[in-house]
Order: C-alpha cells, then structure tokens, then sequence
C-alpha cells in the first residue's frame, strides 16, 4: 500500500486489512458488500475482515439511509486511529511550533508564517501546473497534491471538475490554524485560472471524510 504508515502484519491478513483501510479512508463510507467485491472475496470472509478491524478500534459502523424501502444499511468508516494509519506529517511537533510562534509573536507572527507558506507553494505550483487548459492544469495540481500526501484526484461531471482529496497530511496543523486551509484554497483559484471559479464542498474539518473543492467554469 502507497500511504498506510505501516501494515497491520506481513501475513495475508494483514495485507488485505491493509487494502480495506485503504480503500475505506479512498472511498468514503463502505458496505462490507462493496468492500467484498473490490477484494475478489465472498461476503463472510469480508464480514470476518471488517469485525477484525472494529474490534481492532481501525474502524466503525455507522447507519447509512436506505435508497429504497428498507432498513439503514450499515457502512464503514475509519475511526481516529484508523486515519491515524496513513501519515500525518510531524503533527505533534507542528502543532508545538505553531503554538510557540503563537505564543512568541502573536497571530500577526502566525499570518505571516501561513503567507510565507502560501508563497513558496504558489512558486512550486505554478512551475509544475503550466497546462494550457483548466483540465491539464488541475491533473498536474492534483499529480503534485498526490505527492505531497493528501492522496488527491480529479473527476470530471457536468458540472465542472472535482478536486478531491482523501487524506489530509497536515491535519493537526490545520486543526490548529485553520490559515492553512484558507491559503490553500487561495492557490487552487490561482491554479484553475481566470473564467472559474472553486469552492469547498467538503472539509475535514467540518467532520466531512476528506476535502473536496468543485472549479467550475464560469
């Protein structure tokens, strides 16, 4: 697996627990159906794979609406230590530095750190996300997001595009000062360039799975 921090164990069911949190904390809340089929496995042993992960505190049940008539149907999402899985960049450390720049030179000295930030990813960015359309430049913005750690993608609809990222590597920090995120949506702007516009659907910090950013033409 790319991102999980470390595997469960080296057997064979340690290694398809790993896929599971994987393609949970990719796609959203799950039924252990579709987690069935992704796997190639018949629904007991996937049933056996979740309990194992639940009782494991990685993951949780929650009652999801039926589409039809019917009960809720159960899906799976990951629980804190779950997410704590896939790599948080330094967060502890983080979060200490930006409480001591807080506490040394106030949140003017915080705004200034998040600016300098900005810069230097607007410097980085605009170097490798020089497309000629918005749909060539959002590919390369998510290519170098990817690298970074936020597991990001882009989907296209009819409406414009999706920008979605299903990890958040600096999540503490973001908890912490939420400048970070205003900053990055500052740059996908820049990014997606003149004639669209782009705005947060979804937010970690909202209590949503992952961040999601819709860029429509305008």
């Amino acid at each position: 697996m790319t991102y999980a921090s470390k595997s469960l164990d080296n057997s064979a069911d340690g290694k398809t627990a790993d896929r599971i949190l994987f393609f949970i904390k990719s796609r959203g809340p799950s039924a252990t159906a579709s987690l069935a089929q992704m796997l190639e496995m018949t629904p007991e042993a996937a049933r056996q794979q979740v309990q194992k992960l639940a009782a494991a505190g990685l993951i949780e049940g929650r009652q999801q609406d039926a589409a039809g008539v019917g009960r809720p149907r159960q899906h799976w999402v990951l629980t804190e230590a779950g997410n704590r899985r896939f790599p948080d960049t330094h967060a502890q450390m983080t979060v200490q530095l930006i409480g001591s720049i807080r506490q040394l030179f106030g949140e003017e000295g915080l705004d200034k750190l998040v600016a300098q930030r900005e810069s230097e990813a607007r410097a980085l960015y605009q170097q490798a996300c020089g497309g000629a359309s918005v749909a060539e430049r959002l590919e390369q913005l998510a290519a170098i997001r990817t690298g970074e750690g936020y597991m990001a993608r882009i989907e296209a609809d009819a409406q414009g595009w999706l920008l979605i990222e299903d990890h958040c590597p600096i999540c503490a920090a973001a908890r912490t000062c939420q400048g970070f995120c205003r900053s990055e949506l500052q740059l996908f702007t820049e990014i997606a360039g003149p004639g669209t516009t782009v705005t947060r659907e979804q937010h970690v910090l909202a209590g949503a799975t992952r961040c999601a950013y819709r860029i429509a033409p305008v």
